[in-house]
């Protein structure tokens, strides 16, 4: 019976769990503002590592839209009546050190620049993935301008990701393969 009384305690949601879509929505917008935040402060360090002319630029574009994503999900949180915080965001972690340790083991040049766009779409697809959820959730809530901010945010991600594809498709891998 003591048993069973312990598994029902720990069964029951902490404080700081999710009860409703409005708490997944709003811890989603925190780790993806952490995860913005985080994919700006590397931007420099991928840049300088860059040497394919047409990577550069995608970079150089890349940071400007973290910026405007940035203050995008600002303009979120202030629609919503959200709090603008961030929450670790692990992943988004996770993906930035695997690339710094690719840096730090390649020399550049093609390979590097292959695995940076690797790297960077990484980043990509998380934020895809991410973006289009915290869509889906501000549509169900009733946060038509979130949704609309969100929606933006996830096509410009999307453009971005297939721009990088190109670039690898067409120049960098091509090169890399030699």
């Amino acid at each position: 019976m003591e048993t069973l009384i312990k598994k029902q305690e720990s069964a029951k949601a902490k404080s700081s769990e999710a009860q409703n879509l409005r708490d997944l929505f709003e811890g989603g917008l925190k780790d993806i503002y952490n995860a913005e935040k985080l994919v700006g402060k590397t931007l420099v360090k991928r840049l300088k590592n860059a040497s394919s002319p047409e990577l550069v630029s995608a970079l150089k574009n890349h940071q400007s839209e973290t910026d405007q994503h940035i203050s995008r999900l600002e303009q979120v949180f202030k629609a919503t009546g959200i709090k603008p915080h961030t929450k670790k965001c692990g992943a988004m972690e996770g993906i930035l050190k695997e690339n710094e340790d690719f840096i730090k083991d390649t020399k550049a040049g093609k390979v590097r620049d292959a695995g940076i766009i690797a790297s960077v779409q990484k980043v990509k697809h998380y934020e895809i993935a991410t973006y289009g959820t915290l869509h889906a959730y501000a549509k169900t809530l009733g946060e038509s301008k979130a949704a609309n901010l969100l929606a933006m945010t996830l096509e410009e991600e999307k453009k971005t990701d297939a721009a990088l594809s190109g670039i690898a498709i067409t120049a960098v891998n091509p090169q890399a393969a030699k």
